[in-house]
């Protein structure tokens, strides 16, 4: 007997007719002899509620209890499909991360997971039951509930899966797989059969929201594949899976991030350890920076150093720059959140010279001004300005001929 894990987005949950159409494509999951396991998101748009109303009670809210609000959304959808697949006939249970067995980290909001225990879980299916556990959180090691960021029930999906060695983990969306570019943007983006985990994860981490980049740099570790696909239809999705074959596509997709912002530390000291003190500073702060530039003024004895940040932290990054300015007698700190990353993403890339170029070509002919470039074997990215981000998208995807 096959063992299926399933993830169901919010949007997948986010009315109790989509409920009920879940339900029954589980319940004929189940009825085709599997054990089942499905992971769920919150319903819709519940988190952002919650963080709306959580905002009009308080500016600074307490971390624990904002774990234990942003928690609810998800047990009241598990409940709901759980009493739905009741009444299509199937024995089912619903169960919280921490009733699951996953054991996180005790950094709220974003903890990682650590290890599952997988006795309940292991119970339940042993009682032919099919088990909703809710995504997105865990408990650490004070017994406290934790959530591992936002998209996080794509790695509880992939953490879960990998410990119960299943056959297949689908992760069910309002999208029918990976695209070479955000069908909303370009028109003839293209649907990809498979993607490797190396693209996948550079993509997930550069904007293309389709999967949570943790979910798939566990699937990379377990050898796990993933079926991507839609929740609204039957039609094949996309796999990720390791990729034995040479790439014949230079370039796979374009991805685009407008949740950034860039921050800049003006005329520090050109010396060793300056670099070590500014993002020791920000890590201490849980601050994740992505981009890094170094620029060096004709004296030598000063250099400029610029980064990035999610957009949600610029305000904080800029207060513990400043505070780091302040101790090294820098001239300032400058920010900017109206930018946007742009990058194209291949393993075909290895082996071909002149990507960057055409890349920047493109750009630069079209008006685009780059402001940072990040380089890696299988991506390019550019920051640019916000108000751009589309049009270069569109740009990039028609220049490396992708929709063909």
């Amino acid at each position: 007997m096959a063992i299926v894990v399933q993830k169901f987005g919010g949007t997948s949950v986010s009315s109790a007719e989509r409920i009920k159409n879940v339900a029954a494509r589980i319940t004929s999951t189940k009825a085709a002899g599997n054990d089942v396991v499905v992971i769920v998101s919150a319903m819709g748009d519940t988190t952002d509620d919650l963080i709306t109303l959580l905002k009009q009670v308080t500016d600074n809210p307490d971390p624990r209890e904002y774990d234990m609000l942003l928690s609810t959304g998800e047990q009241v959808s598990a409940a709901l499909l759980t009493m739905a697949i009741h009444g299509l006939g199937y024995k089912a249970v619903s169960l919280t991360g921490w009733q699951a067995g996953v054991h996180t980290e005790d950094i709220p909001s974003k903890a990682r997971i650590t290890h599952i225990k997988l006795d309940r879980i292991q119970k339940e299916i042993g009682e032919g039951k099919i088990v909703i556990v809710t995504g997105f959180q865990g408990i650490d090691i004070h017994g406290d509930i934790t959530t591992i960021g936002r998209g996080g029930s794509d790695t509880s999906a992939v953490v879960i899966a990998a410990a119960l060695k299943a056959d297949v983990c689908e992760i069910f969306t309002d999208v029918d797989g990976v695209y070479t570019a955000d069908p909303r943007i370009v028109k003839d983006a293209r649907k990809l059969k498979t993607v490797s985990y190396d693209e996948m994860l550079e993509l997930a981490s550069l904007g293309a929201q389709v999967l949570h980049p943790r979910s798939v740099e566990c699937a990379k570790n377990y050898g796990l594949v993933i079926h991507l696909r839609s929740s609204m239809s039957d039609v094949e999705g996309t796999l990720i899976k390791e990729d034995k074959m040479e790439k014949k596509d230079v370039v796979s997709g374009v991805a685009l991030d407008t949740n950034i912002a860039k921050v800049g530390i003006l005329k520090i000291p050109d010396k060793p350890g300056i670099a070590a003190k500014l993002f020791k500073a920000l890590g201490d702060e849980n601050i994740n920076v992505d981009m890094i530039i170094q620029s060096i003024h004709s004296s030598g004895a000063h250099a400029d150093m610029a980064f990035t940040v999610n957009k949600m932290e610029m305000k904080k990054a800029v207060d513990v720059t400043n505070n780091v300015a302040r101790e090294l007698g820098a001239e300032g700190v400058v920010s900017d959140g109206n930018v946007a990353k742009i990058s194209i993403v291949g393993v075909g890339m290895i082996s071909k010279p002149g990507v960057a170029g055409t890349m920047f070509e493109a750009l630069g002919k079209n008006g685009i001004n780059i402001e940072m470039i990040s380089t890696s074997e299988i991506k390019i990215s550019c920051v640019i300005k916000a108000e751009q981000g589309k049009k270069a998208m569109e740009i990039l995807h028609k220049e490396f001929d992708l929709g063909k």
